[in-house]
């Protein structure tokens, strides 16, 4: 499968919704909608590379209403094999707010899908709360998995801490679990550096898997080290 084609899919999916809101999204600090374009050099989700060790584009844009109600799209190239699909495009709608003045609740729906092969698409509801915009805990659930049938939960906890000259460290340790013994339940985690600079953000991150996640995936959980390279507002 062709790197370039992974690349020029995500792009040709998301540039058209990003080109009309980009100007605009920088004149208006208040502005609803949010984009962002990142260049990856591995997509990694929930530690397993999702284009084959190999960099891609990702980009996305967001409407958020004043009341915490959001929807956007998502999209990036993916490699699964011979036959697959070269792109990812996600559909997800939410809805934030406060809890309190320390605790925030997001609640999502998102739905995967892979043009040229509907046969991989699903749903996933997914919940976050953070505390004090600094630890959170995220719950994921699917009765369709990979769109097999088989419902899915994923658990993580996070955070982030401010470091000297403006950089952030971040970490994540997440355990997915599944049914009907369709793949073994795994543990996954990932720390990571970034700065901003601007609309600018630069992150370098090391992700990896326990023996459950390699044993499922081969070489594509194995610990690895990804780069990214971000524009957005």
């Amino acid at each position: 499968m062709n790197h370039a084609t992974r690349c020029t899919a995500a792009v040709v999916l998301c540039a058209a919704l990003l080109a009309p809101f980009a100007a605009s999204a920088q004149d208006e600090a208040e502005s609803p909608f949010s984009w962002n374009v990142t260049g990856v050099s591995d997509y990694v989700f929930r530690g397993v590379s999702q284009t084959d060790e190999d960099p891609t584009i990702q980009a996305g844009f967001t409407y958020t209403s004043p009341v915490g109600l959001y929807a956007g799209v998502w999209g990036s190239g993916v490699d699964f094999g011979d036959g697959g699909p070269d792109a990812e495009v996600d559909y997800l709608i939410g809805y934030a707010f406060d809890v309190t003045d320390n605790v925030n609740l997001d609640l999502l729906l998102n739905r995967y899908t892979y043009p040229g092969s509907s046969e991989l698409a699903y749903n996933e509801f997914i919940t976050k709360t953070t505390f004090a915009e600094q630890y959170s805990l995220t719950v994921t659930y699917t009765n369709d998995v990979f769109n097999s049938g088989t419902d899915a939960w994923y658990y993580a906890v996070g955070g982030e801490w401010a470091l000297p000259q403006d950089f952030t460290l971040s970490a994540n340790v997440g355990r997915s679990t599944f049914e009907e013994g369709i793949s073994k339940d795994y543990t996954d985690w990932n720390v990571g550096v970034s700065r901003q600079f601007g609309l600018f953000n630069l992150g370098l991150g090391y992700y990896g898997t326990d023996g459950n996640g390699r044993d499922n995936s081969g070489k594509l959980a194995d610990n690895r080290v990804v780069f990214t390279v971000g524009i957005g507002q």
